[in-house]
């Protein structure tokens, strides 16, 4: 039997988390967020436990995974894989859509880190 449901999320309505991003849908394997208008800011790295992938909608940044930067501007997409060293550096004001996998928000995998 498979898992037929239908979900529609309003970003007007969407939970917002405590890094910024405004959480989508999220299904059992993968899930959606928003980075909208992040202004520039430096970043610090991180190792998360889940894959990313994104497509920037406006804006610049670099993103610097496992040694090596690159420049995303609107019309790039990119992937940090799970466990991977990476830092975003906002370079101008940047609005993102990223999916996750497993979803970040589950367990605790999308706290800040210390």
């Amino acid at each position: 039997m498979s898992d037929g449901s239908v979900k529609k999320v309003s970003v007007s309505t969407s939970p917002k988390g405590e890094m910024g991003q405004t959480y989508l849908v999220s299904g059992k394997r993968v899930a959606m967020r928003l980075w909208n208008n992040e202004q520039p800011q430096p970043g610090s790295s991180d190792r998360r436990d889940y894959e990313t992938v994104g497509y920037v909608v406006s804006g610049a940044a670099e993103l610097t995974l496992e040694g090596q930067t690159i420049r995303l501007q609107p019309g790039d997409s990119w992937l940090v894989p799970a466990g991977a060293e990476h830092r975003y550096r906002i370079l101008e004001p940047f609005t993102a859509v990223e999916a996750t996998a497993p979803p970040a928000q589950v367990h605790g995998r999308d706290k800040v880190q210390s």
